[in-house]
């Protein structure tokens, strides 16, 4: 339990057990031998299932599932929501944790449910995007995930969503991608000047309004409780007063005092969770602290031996969730947590290429090689004279197709056409073959071919008037 709360998922704690080495146990269950203590590495599935039981929380409960059979015999277990459960009893047992600490958990594990729905959020990791699982797309709706780009200062965050259906992504590729650098630093700055003590001191004294509220809501519940409790004592007494030869009466005010006695039971235990929920009052010395909590939040924002992990967590102990929408400009809707709202309106960020100038012999260099050589083969002779791209990485091949666009250079492909070369579906149909052939024919050196791209597709060369025949062989040079 404290493991989850320290790392924040399942995962994690199955893989802080692993490192460190910890086994834990599980019970052997055989028909006819007895039961067996096993110890083992700890399964995510095992946390989640022990994280989820009330039992742990010092709760009795019955009635979690329901059997439901089929016509064809056999049937399935059914989960219940817990207000259809059977029983529930809080603080039967003593704990390992409190009521209070299960509910947060039980939340926690919600929002780290990944892409199932706007309502889920995922786990806080280690990469430095901010809005990692608070991140909604503005034109669909749906969550954005988040990819990173290595550069020179480090990892880059992006954030991209990919459309509701898979055949809009196919079609029409992402709904929206978008460079999350400028974004991180929008929300970081509004984060850090909205924690100020003038706010904090018009929030705790919202808090002390509402809180004269809760009193009032509070004394309305305890007339509940006492009701429940009144028509349970009655019907106590109606049963105790029945006489016990007449079964049909009895039974009928048994049942009754039982059913009065689960709505006293219920009664309490509502009253119970809105006490823990709402009672929160605040001394003299947490005002001070809460108000100390300013200064310190900028300092610990602005430390750099603070984890990524925790300014994500930091988001989401005040960000609800944030929607992008791109346009001429970014517009940023930001829920916070307790119904506030506030909206931001960023330049566009530019491109990776506009933003790191490249060098003017390596893009004439590059502009004299495609008319040879495919992305990879330029991306090699350029490495090995000792060019860069703007931020000094060296060149891969796709670096020098973003460059290659950026810089409005020809393609490979419009430079081989212009030299009167043909693709594999022209040759085939001049040759009277298929494009299969056509392939075979290439490798044993009957037809001569350009690579246009890193994926082995080529154009070919006109095969002129005399074209190889089918079921030719190449022809040796050696000699006989």
């Amino acid at each position: 339990m404290v493991a989850f709360r320290r790392v924040g998922s399942a995962f994690g704690v199955a893989k802080e057990f692993r490192q460190k080495g910890l086994q834990f146990p599980r019970l052997i269950r055989q028909p006819g031998c007895p039961v067996e203590i096993s110890w083992g590495d700890l399964e995510h599935n095992r946390v989640t299932r022990i994280l989820r039981n009330p039992r742990y929380a010092g709760a009795f409960f019955y009635g979690r599932t329901r059997f439901q059979k089929k016509l064809e015999g056999g049937g399935r277990a059914q989960r219940l929501p817990r207000q259809e459960w059977h029983t529930l009893i809080l603080n039967a047992d003593p704990g390992y944790i409190t009521w209070q600490d299960y509910e947060e958990n039980l939340r926690r594990l919600q929002e780290n449910a990944q892409v199932q729905g706007v309502e889920k959020r995922s786990a806080v990791r280690e990469g430095p995007s901010l809005l990692q699982g608070l991140a909604i797309c503005g034109k669909c709706g749906g969550r954005m995930t988040v990819g990173y780009r290595q550069r020179k200062a480090g990892l880059a965050p992006y954030y991209v969503c990919q459309g509701p259906r898979e055949v809009d992504r196919i079609e029409k590729g992402y709904c929206q991608r978008i460079s999350g650098y400028s974004l991180d630093m929008a929300i970081g700055a509004l984060l850090v000047e909205t924690v100020t003590p003038l706010a904090l001191e018009v929030a705790l004294s919202v808090h002390q309004e509402l809180q004269s509220r809760w009193q009032e809501a509070d004394r309305l519940r305890r007339l509940q409780v006492d009701r429940a409790r009144y028509e349970s004592e009655l019907a106590r007494r109606r049963f105790l007063r029945v006489d016990p030869d007449n079964r049909l009466v009895a039974a009928s005010l048994e049942a009754e005092w039982n059913a009065k006695l689960r709505a006293l039971s219920e009664a309490e235990q509502n009253y119970e969770r809105q006490c823990q929920a709402d009672q929160f009052k605040i001394s003299a010395a947490q005002r001070e602290q809460v108000l100390a909590l300013a200064a310190d939040f900028r300092r610990l924002w602005h430390d750099s031996e603070t984890p990524d992990r925790e300014r994500k967590r930091m988001v989401r102990l005040l960000v609800e969730d944030v929607t992008i929408r791109k346009g001429e400009k970014v517009q940023l809707d930001i829920r916070f947590r307790g119904g506030m709202s506030k909206t931001l309106m960023l330049p566009r960020p530019v491109s990776y290429c506009e933003s790191h100038k490249q060098n003017p012999e390596m893009i004439a260099e590059m502009d004299r090689l495609l008319d040879h050589y495919n992305y990879a083969d330029v991306a090699r002779m350029l490495n090995e004279r000792n060019f860069k791209t703007g931020d000094g990485l060296a060149l891969t091949s796709i670096a020098v197709g973003y460059v290659r666009k950026a810089y409005g250079l020809r393609s490979r492909f419009d430079r081989l056409r212009e030299r009167g070369l043909l693709t594999i579906s022209e040759v085939a149909q001049a040759c009277g073959v298929s494009t299969k052939t056509i392939a075979q024919w290439r490798q044993n050196g009957l037809l001569r071919g350009h690579a246009i791209n890193d994926r082995n597709q080529f154009l070919f060369e006109n095969p002129g008037p005399n074209p190889p025949k089918k079921h030719r062989r190449a022809v040796s040079h050696q000699a006989a």
